[in-house]
């Protein structure tokens, strides 16, 4: 399993967060969680515009196993989703961590200090 980036915040929903340009905060799933869901065949995208809560569930992603929804870690607005899988949601298995799959821009950008560092993630997963 891959190291969790230490440049990245991660929620107790395996989903990790990247700021970017001020406001603008990256999203993806974390290595742990694409490994335990298995081969993605299926990504359930927010809407480009879409409002939303810190902790709201707004997309789904589906393996051959099951199905997991995705939380927002900040309150804003998607602004992006990553267009390329629609066609390859695969691609996550490849590199989780590279792989992000909606952009949000944050009404508080303060609310990213509520998720955990790399180090508490991974010490999460170990229990």
């Amino acid at each position: 399993m891959k190291k969790n980036p230490e440049n990245l915040k991660y929620a107790s929903t395996h989903e990790w967060a990247a700021l970017e340009d001020g406001q603008l905060v990256r999203v993806g799933i974390t290595d742990f969680a694409q490994s335990e869901l298995g081969d993605i065949v299926f990504i359930g995208f927010p809407e480009v515009g879409r409002s939303v809560t810190a902790r709201e569930q707004l997309a789904v992603v589906e393996s051959v196993k099951t199905a997991s929804d995705l939380y927002s870690p900040v309150s804003g607005t998607v602004v992006e989703i990553n267009e390329t899988l629609v066609d390859a949601p695969e691609q996550v298995n490849d590199d989780a961590f590279a792989t992000w799959l909606f952009c949000i821009k944050a009404d508080d950008t303060t609310e990213l200090e509520q998720l955990m560092s790399a180090e508490a993630y991974q010490a999460m997963i170990d229990e």
